[in-house]
């Protein structure tokens, strides 16, 4: 019996608020997960929900002010990333923890060439001299797909198109090997051939690898094929957490399904009708003290009005934050 993977991230109670001239926006709220070795965790919801700065919160990515980012801690290889350094913090981004932005187009600096954006991770966090350090680059532009990666490393962004664009922010993501790979929506600018391609990239990435991955999408479908588990989150918490076999055949929260509803399913003539969630992710001006989703939810009870429900276990591996139980269509008993 294989033993079971031990998280290489662990976040305990992580909050992050901006300081803003009408007020602070509490924009994540208590969020607790861990990641194992070379899981594939995918996170879910909509813009607004609290996603990527989440991610970037662990990183320290956010400017500070407005952000304040506090909890109890996070932790990465024995480290509490919350109290560590800038100094540190630079260290461990991009050599331990690799980051692919969201948008290609303003995440590489378009002063530098390809080659020299590739580059500068693998001297500053590997020691190689610029020889061996283009060699290197030439061979991630190679894993990733750039045709004739030699010649391109010394051409500049805008001689790229936006999914060669990309290819090259997951090369740089790639570049040190690192332990967790975070992808902020990485396939969002490629169309779905080149994004098919991607994302068999990262599968075989993964198991070559070992990687731990944190795979941020509004694709259902994505994370319906590639990942391990699934993270939902809304108004900035986790509001269900399970295995992504198990999240698709049994969700929980009254979000989950809503969700699940808007994605079309090829079932014939008689596909059901796609739905719409009505109604915007809320603006956070406060701690929440009751169910962020209830304004917009069809199952909302008295009780979501007067408490902000905590995540519990409803199987092995499964649990939600929800008043309301789907398998008996009334408030769900402690």
């Amino acid at each position: 019996m294989s033993e079971t993977p031990v998280p290489v991230l662990q976040v305990n109670q992580l909050q992050t608020r901006f300081k803003t001239r009408s007020g602070d926006v509490h924009a994540v709220n208590n969020v607790s997960f861990e990641l194992k070795a070379g899981e594939l965790l995918g996170v879910v919801g909509e813009s607004g929900s609290g996603k990527s700065v989440t991610m970037m919160s662990l990183l320290g990515l956010l400017p500070s002010p407005p952000a304040v980012v506090t909890g109890d801690s996070v932790m990465f290889d024995g480290l509490n990333l919350l109290t560590c350094t800038p100094e540190q913090l630079r260290a461990i981004r991009g050599a331990r923890i690799g980051f692919i932005f969201q948008d290609p187009m303003t995440s590489l600096n378009p002063v530098f060439n390809v080659g020299f954006q590739i580059m500068e991770p693998l001297r500053k966090h590997m020691g190689l001299d610029k020889s061996a350090a283009r060699q290197r680059a030439q061979e991630l532009l190679e894993l990733v797909g750039i045709p004739d990666a030699a010649g391109r490393l010394d051409d500049f962004p805008h001689q790229f198109s936006g999914g060669m664009r990309q290819r090259v922010m997951i090369a740089i993501a790639l570049a040190c090997d690192p332990q967790v790979l975070i992808a902020d929506e990485p396939t969002t600018a490629l169309d779905v051939t080149i994004q098919a391609q991607i994302l068999e990239l990262v599968r075989e990435l993964r198991h070559k690898l070992g990687m731990a991955i944190i795979w941020i999408t509004h694709d259902l479908g994505v994370i319906a094929g590639i990942a391990d588990r699934a993270m939902v989150m809304y108004g900035g918490q986790i509001v269900e957490m399970a295995p992504v076999q198990e999240l698709f055949a049994r969700p929980n929260h009254p979000y989950t399904r809503a969700l699940l509803k808007t994605v079309p399913r090829l079932n014939g003539a008689r596909a059901p009708k796609l739905e719409v969630i009505e109604g915007q992710p809320p603006i956070l001006r406060a701690a929440p003290s009751s169910c962020a989703f209830r304004a917009r939810c069809s199952v909302a009870l008295a009780r979501c009005a007067l408490e902000n429900p905590q995540r519990q276990m409803v199987s092995p591996g499964h649990d939600v934050a929800c008043f309301w139980d789907p398998l008996t269509g009334t408030e769900r008993h402690a």
